[in-house]
């Protein structure tokens, strides 16, 4: 056994007494509030050779005390954590004849008890078994209404009786077993209603050493959030109110005695992080679903009659024995033998060596130290009642200060924010929370103003904003432009190598009451640079960049911020109208060379576009001539044969018949033109290449 030893006793929760034990109780001596929403509770007890530890705990603690209480018995030995059973009603029910619901009214329940024998008294004294409980409706004296009553029917000695429940002075079940199971149901109701906290007993082994020895049980439940608050008081403005400062800081940690306990004279530590916390109902009974099988139910079996064997079967008996492989000299050892002789080696080696012990608990300090949270710890016993608020210190220290002004256009798209730059020279990273500024007027602070304070590394600072500075004016314009950077032509696909720039001018208005370090934040977009200011170290925050500006007081100065990004355009020249290819070529932006062969094939796409005008408007003069002899032929149908006007018709249709010939040619030739002209374009937007 080492000195000190740890393990983790949730899992082993037993409910057997063992041996005699002497009962002590447990005392709350440290509590750690972490901003992950929980608390670790630590409580200690002396104790000499073996004892059992009481501890009661809240029922809504119950699944976070089992998955995270340990013991830590620095000479003695863990046993076990005993806790009575969460028993929810079911599971008190499961082996009584009767339901929860059915103890709602006297009525459900004599009806769940059917076959019980019951013993009534009143007017009529009855014993008998009951049959049923019915409801009837009845009409009170005088047109009073009407009321419900419960008529019970009973088989008794002398045949089928019945009563009127309400009538009955008493009535009870003569069997003492249905009473006990009564009794013992609605023991389980109160205790159900009234178990709002739980025991456990942790059972340790003093291992023959007398002496005393300090236990202690640990374990992490749900807490109320504990938050930090700052005060940083500022010296008076001044001439130098824009350069360093140093500002007086104080933190508070505002927390929560929720615990359902006092806290006495404890050691009290607040720990800023953000750890993984973690819900699990260990404390109700799971079953697992198993898949149900079939029960196999052999069906009757009708035996054929034997009529004999035949010679085939010997014969190919004899087949299977000729191609089998030889067999061996000797043959081999079964299975088990041949596992045995594998498993002997190591059947002698040495047994199996235990894992060492768990760590000590300085270890899980080290550990504690070395991760990302951030302690504090007060250096004296606390007192806080249960349901009590503290205000605990945290920080009490100077730190470095800068006035700037920031401008934020999503927050004031006019003014920039009063600011202040807080550097955190200490060793020791702060907490978010929010700060309240206090600045010297005259001989006594003054409020200023209220700041939201992310978390703050040690040697990082942050910017807190705090008012709306009204004396400074911030005008913004936006312009955007682009820039071909590169153009060429391969494969009838014009290539476009654009720089697109955003460019912001800021305008600034300075103060009369003194100069101002403005910090501009500018919009930071994903895939774009900032190109200006050139070469400036700009500081870039998730979503913007923090541009610097001296503002001398009274002055207008500007600030230019441009961010660029490259893009590729690829234009088929295939699916250009000669429109927009006489656009590409008027572009300034192309060289010469590039713009005079765009003109060129908006030449050639202009001279397809002709020919296929000319080829619709032949089509749609055809189109004409058909309509027109379609209508002729219904008209000489309708005419007699050998009159004037049947005879002009026909004279009429001939004419038509020789001018849709006239333009089929016509459709010929155009459609030819247009694939030729086609066939031209084809040719010049493959010959380019530049």
């Amino acid at each position: 056994m080492t000195t000190r030893t740890a393990l983790l006793a949730s899992t082993a929760l037993l409910l057997a007494a063992g041996p005699a034990f002497a009962q002590d109780a447990l005392v709350l001596k440290r509590v750690l509030l972490s901003t992950g929403g929980v608390g670790y509770f630590e409580y200690e007890a002396r104790v000499s050779g073996d004892a059992a530890l009481s501890l009661e705990v809240r029922r809504d603690q119950v699944d976070d005390v089992l998955k995270s209480v340990v013991v830590y018995d620095d000479r003695g030995g863990v046993g076990t954590i005993g806790l009575a059973g969460a028993e929810p009603l079911d599971t008190a029910f499961r082996e009584l004849p009767f339901s929860p619901g059915d103890l709602s009214s006297p009525a459900a329940l004599l009806n769940a008890l059917k076959g019980a024998e019951v013993r009534a008294g009143g007017p009529r004294e009855l014993t008998g078994r009951l049959l049923s409980v019915t409801e009837e409706t009845v009409q009170l004296p005088n047109g009073g209404g009407t009321t419900t009553r419960h008529r019970v029917s009973l088989m008794t000695a002398e045949g089928l009786r019945q009563l009127v429940l309400e009538d009955a002075d008493a009535l009870r079940f003569t069997d003492p077993r249905v009473q006990a199971q009564l009794d013992a149901a609605l023991t389980a109701v109160a205790d159900e209603g009234r178990r709002e906290r739980r025991r456990l007993t942790v059972r340790t082994s003093g291992n023959g050493n007398a002496g005393e020895r300090t236990i202690r049980v640990a374990y992490v439940a749900a807490t109320p959030l504990w938050k930090a608050t700052y005060r940083l008081s500022l010296p008076a403005k001044d001439g130098a109110a824009n350069g360093a400062a140093s500002g007086a800081l104080q933190g508070w940690a505002v927390l929560e005695n929720l615990s359902g306990e006092e806290w006495r004279d404890i050691d009290l530590t607040v720990v800023s992080g953000n750890p993984v916390t973690l819900r699990q109902a260990l404390y109700t009974p799971y079953f697992v679903d198993r898949p149900e099988v079939p029960v196999e139910v052999l069906g009757r079996v009708l035996p054929t009659a034997d009529e004999g064997t035949v010679e085939l079967a010997r014969q190919r008996a004899a087949v299977q024995d000729e191609a089998a492989p030889p067999r061996p000299a000797a043959a081999p050892a079964p299975m088990a033998e041949a596992m045995a002789g594998a498993m002997a080696p190591l059947a002698k080696a040495a047994p199996y060596a235990p894992p060492p012990p768990p760590a000590a608990l300085q270890s899980a300090e080290a550990s504690a130290a070395e991760s990302a949270q951030v302690l504090f710890r007060y250096p004296q016993p606390v007192t806080v009642p249960n349901g009590g608020t503290l205000m605990m210190p945290i920080a009490a220290r100077a730190l470095p200060t800068e006035r700037v002004a920031l401008y934020q256009p999503g927050t004031q798209p006019r003014h920039p924010l009063a600011s202040l730059r807080l550097r955190n020279d200490s060793g020791t990273a702060l907490p978010p929370g929010l700060l309240t500024f206090y600045e010297t007027v005259g001989d006594a602070p003054a409020y200023v103003g209220d700041a939201r304070m992310a978390t703050l590394p040690a040697g990082e600072s942050r910017l807190l904003s705090f008012a709306v500075d009204q004396a400074v004016t911030v005008d913004r314009a936006e312009q955007p432009s682009r820039r071909l950077a590169r153009a060429s032509i391969a494969d009838g696909v014009l290539l476009l190598s654009v720089t697109e720039r955003q460019t912001t001018t800021y305008t600034v208005s300075g103060a009369a009451d003194g100069d101002r370090a403005l910090v501009i934040e500018h919009p930071r977009r994903s895939g774009w640079d900032l190109a200006e200011p050139a070469g400036a170290a700009a500081d870039a925050t998730a979503n913007a960049y923090r541009l610097p500006l001296a503002v001398p007081a009274g002055k207008t100065v500007t600030l230019t911020a441009a961010l660029e990004r490259p893009r590729q355009e690829r234009i088929a020249l295939s699916d250009l109208t000669a429109d927009q290819l006489t656009v590409q070529a008027a572009s300034q932006e192309l060289p010469a060379n590039l713009r005079e062969a765009l003109t060129k094939l908006a030449g050639l796409r202009a001279a397809v576009a002709g020919k296929e005008r000319r080829i619709a408007e032949v089509e749609r003069d055809r189109t004409g001539q058909i309509d027109e002899q379609n209508r002729l032929r219904a008209n000489l149908a309708a005419l007699p044969a050998g009159s004037d006007l049947h005879k002009r018709t026909l004279a009429k249709m001939g004419e038509a018949e020789n001018r849709l010939d006239a333009l089929a040619r016509d459709l010929t030739v155009a459609r030819a033109e247009a694939d030729t002209a086609r066939q031209t374009l084809r040719d010049g937007i493959r010959a380019l290449a530049l």
